[in-house]
């Protein structure tokens, strides 16, 4: 079956969930099924590109990983300072843009300021916005909100209000959101954006997803009869 690209997500939201099982299962360190996790996110970009999708969101480092042990969240954090070094040349000849939404003041300030840069360097690039969920909460994510538009003066908050004043501001709600491992929750993932969102769970574990794997995804969504609480 092929994909019909007036069917497929705008925004695609992706749990990377399974990095340390996939380790643990092959009686290797947690930290290189973070690593390994690192090798499908690029995959997944690439397939992204391939197949038109205009906006990722990946569900990174939640509010809540800070419970982990220290080596395995210092790790993460090099990952992903190393990544974002490693693919400037990508970025810029792909056409991505980098993005994120989260709270960065607990993170190294030259993770901080790697990030800044790729930020900077792309935000003119218009294939493929990737946006990384860092040190990111949906609950957090509401608190934000509401906090800047207490300080904006506002009287009286609606829902526009809060959605335009969320970590995605401008970004477009997922219309798909992702997640690996087998688990079946979304885990505090952009739990205001995501309410009309299509779930897609696979028990397939973060470090082996690839295309075929997202292929089956979008296949999936696109069959799909979205009636936003109407009769269709």
């Amino acid at each position: 079956m092929r994909l019909i690209q007036s069917k497929l997500p705008l925004h695609v939201g992706i749990i990377m969930d399974g990095n340390g099982r996939w380790a643990t299962r092959r009686g290797l360190p947690r930290q290189l099924g973070h690593r390994e996790g690192m090798k499908a996110v690029e995959r997944t970009i690439d397939a992204l590109l391939k197949f038109g999708i205009g906006v990722v969101t990946f569900f990174a480092f939640s509010t809540e990983n800070w419970k982990r042990g220290k080596e395995e969240i210092d790790g993460i954090f090099s990952l992903v300072r190393d990544y974002l070094k490693g693919n400037r040349d990508y970025f810029s000849n792909k056409g991505v843009s980098v993005r994120s939404m989260g709270a960065l003041s607990k993170f190294p300030k030259d993770l901080v300021t790697e990030l800044e840069k790729a930020k900077g360097d792309t935000k003119d690039n218009k294939n493929l916005i990737l946006n990384l969920a860092l040190n990111y909460g949906g609950r957090d994510d509401i608190v934000y909100s509401v906090n800047k538009l207490i300080k904006s003066g506002k009287k009286e908050i609606n829902e526009k209000d809060i959605l335009d004043n969320l970590y995605t501001e401008s970004l477009p709600e997922p219309d798909l959101i992702i997640r690996t491992s087998g688990e079946q929750r979304i885990s505090n993932f952009m739990i205001y954006q995501a309410a009309y969102s299509e779930l897609y769970f696979t028990k397939t574990f973060w470090p082996d997803f690839d295309e075929k794997c997202l292929k089956k995804a979008l296949l999936n969504f696109q069959k799909r009869n979205r009636r936003y609480g109407g009769i269709k």
